[in-house]
């Protein structure tokens, strides 16, 4: 029995805290010299992940609560609760010019503050708790507070309203090249999620900031290494949810005022679904071409794309039912529903259309819909223009290797995921037009419907983890070359007896890489897909987390674990491998070490003792590391 499972710092934590502890420009190159001031952490936060707060006077008729400057707006439950229309005056955004409402404007908060807890209180703070673990374990670590830096941005804004409006990409260049100067050393970039759509557009966008012979040497200098975490990179299905039906994530609103809050935001596409096999033009040679750059970028799809039937994911996102009855509208007014002859609509059979990845991306789904859906002109306005039309980047197109020393890509696997949906009309005004009548998940390996049905389709190894599918977390396998080392190992402590080792395998191009393993039902994963061979002094690993939950992968103590051990193996002068060794697992801090019950003693007693300390109110506090946590390190090289 024991008393306390181990408490570990959260990912990001473990991402810069290692990161400031390296004190190299180049993996190998120089000697860690314990000087902590030379790197720096950047964290990009993902899709709701940073305060808004109002910027206006905002009187609430009805609610003692009202809107003043500088009071928050994402989160506080409080005045959601109690004044919800004028927090929805303050969330919302034209759908069109993406500008404020007349009454009421918010903007993103800035600092560390702004991503630690969306709603601080006693209560729900740890609920809506995003990175506040992460800060008070760097400070017990001693890291520098001008070392650790948030970028938050306003999630609500597509790429280019981002730039248009705050100029945050100028803002993130600006803060790459002050880090640097004030550090002296490269930066570790963090992104979670949508956060790492926000990347790969600064990339894009710093490609048009400096000279093409630069633009490879700026990364080297100001780029150390890329983790990026839970990266939907050919989207995910729930965004598809969100904007014909609504997605309250957890919120307590109805499914229709979210999707009317949601569909307000032009980031709203940002994680739509696309192909892996259409890419579009690209505006990067257009803007050095001198040539006359067309109005609408055209998708060019392989062949793949048209032998296929689902555009490389599992099954069709969308299966909708529409009115037999031509004319008649899918969101009625109340005066229509009460003066149409309804019984003519039962007598006829509904058409059902199906709709693949790019058909959504590329926006045949709306235009099919046009015709009983009013949000439908708002959405192929808002494709267009900022999506299709981005004169940056078509972020609707599968993402290349970036040039960057050294990525990471870390996802969660082996979770119930949703893959497709089934739609019919409700006979409800807008935003309350459609229903889903049924949800197609795909569960280790296989496709299954709400109702339990398998379904014929092209599922992937495993599944998502919860939120984003396998196929969209696991593009990142095409920037691995051909010639692949493969390592599970269990995610709990372990003495290295249930290792496994694959070493060059084979990888194919646009093909998946299955391991040959075996796996006790009992047993959480990690599996690591490592190269350092492929791309001289570059070096590409991915990792499969069993059971990682997409919101919640950036707290997973086996993460954040894993970060700072291959981290430190980094900075070593002394090491002979590329990557950190898999070969046993035990605690690294004081709070890893628990009491066993079982045993009555302090568990891993090759690493723990106990010790008691004045204060101590229970044994297994009192158990604590025999030797430094430094010490215990140099068992990984």
């Amino acid at each position: 029995m024991k008393e306390r499972a181990p408490r570990l710092p959260s990912v990001a934590s473990i991402a810069v805290a290692v990161l400031l502890v390296a004190g190299l420009r180049t993996v190998y190159s120089a000697e860690f010299d314990g000087d902590y001031s030379k790197l720096s952490g950047i964290i990009i936060p993902g899709f709701a992940s940073t305060q808004l707060r109002a910027w206006s006077l905002l009187d609430c008729p009805y609610s003692p609560l009202d809107f003043n400057p500088l009071d928050l707006v994402w989160l506080d439950t409080t005045k959601l609760l109690s004044a919800v229309n004028c927090w929805l005056k303050c969330m919302m955004l034209d759908p069109f010019n993406q500008t404020d409402n007349a009454e009421c404007k918010s903007r993103p908060d800035s600092g560390l503050s702004a991503i630690t807890e969306l709603d601080p209180g006693y209560i729900t703070g740890p609920l809506s708790s995003v990175w506040k673990e992460w800060i008070k374990w760097c400070i017990q670590f001693g890291i520098e507070a001008n070392a650790i830096i948030a970028v938050p941005y306003d999630w609500r804004l597509s790429p280019s309203m981002l730039e248009e409006r705050d100029l945050y990409f100028h803002t993130l260049k600006l803060t790459f090249e002050t880090a640097l100067k004030l550090r002296g050393g490269p930066s570790l970039v963090f992104g979670h999620s949508l956060g790492n759509l926000v990347f790969r557009y600064f990339l894009e966008w710093l490609k048009l900031e400096i000279a093409p012979k630069h633009y490879n040497q700026w990364l080297d200098d100001h780029i150390h290494a890329y983790f990026a975490v839970g990266a939907p990179l050919l989207g995910s299905p729930e965004t598809v949810k969100a904007t014909l039906f609504g997605n309250t994530f957890g919120l307590p609103v109805s499914e229709g005022t979210a999707r009317l809050m949601f569909n307000s935001f032009s980031s709203s596409l940002w994680m739509i679904p696309h192909s892996k096999y259409c890419t579009s033009d690209n505006p990067y040679w257009k803007h050095f071409s001198g040539g006359f750059r067309k109005k609408n970028q055209t998708y060019h799809c392989e062949e793949q794309e048209y032998r296929s039937n689902y555009s490389g994911w599992p099954t069709n996102l969308v299966n909708i039912e529409i009115p037999s009855i031509p004319g008649f509208d899918a969101y009625p007014s109340l005066q229509e529903m009460v003066e149409t002859n309804l019984s003519a609509m039962e007598c006829g059979l509904p058409t059902q259309l199906s709709f693949s990845a790019r058909e959504v991306a590329d926006g045949t789904l709306f235009r099919a819909i046009e015709d009983y859906d009013s949000d439908t002109k708002r959405l192929l306005y808002q494709l267009q223009k900022s999506y299709h039309g981005d004169p940056v980047l078509n972020p609707l197109t599968p993402w290349e290797r970036p040039p960057i020393k050294n990525i990471f890509c870390i996802y969660g696997v082996d979770l119930k995921t949703e893959v497709g949906y089934y739609f019919a009309p409700s006979g409800k005004p807008y935003p309350d037009n459609w229903i889903i009548t049924d949800v197609v998940y795909e569960i280790e390996g296989s496709l299954y419907t709400r109702s339990g049905n398998l379904v014929e389709g092209n599922p992937g190894a495993t599944s998502g983890d919860e939120t984003v599918p396998y196929n969209s977390l696991s593009l990142c396998k095409s920037w691995l070359g051909p010639k692949v080392n493969i390592t599970r190992a269990p995610q709990a402590e372990h003495d290295g007896s249930d290792v496994q080792v694959e070493l060059n395998v084979d990888h194919l191009p646009d093909e998946d890489i299955v391991p040959n393993m075996t796996r006790s039902p009992r047993v959480k994963y990690i599996t690591y897909y490592e190269d350092s061979e492929s791309i001289p002094g570059k070096r590409t690993a991915v990792w499969e987390l069993d059971k990682a939950n997409h919101r919640n992968i950036v707290r997973s103590p086996v993460l954040m674990r894993e970060l700072w051990l291959q981290m430190w193996h980094d900075i070593r002068p002394d090491t002979t491998s590329k990557f950190v060794t898999k070969a046993k697992r035990g605690p690294l801090r004081d709070d890893d070490c628990y009491w066993d019950y079982g045993k009555a003693r302090c568990a891993w007693a090759e690493y723990c003792e106990y010790r008691y300390i004045f204060g101590d109110v229970h044994l297994g506090q009192s158990c604590r590391l025999k030797n430094s946590s430094a010490e215990t390190l140099l068992n990984y090289l």
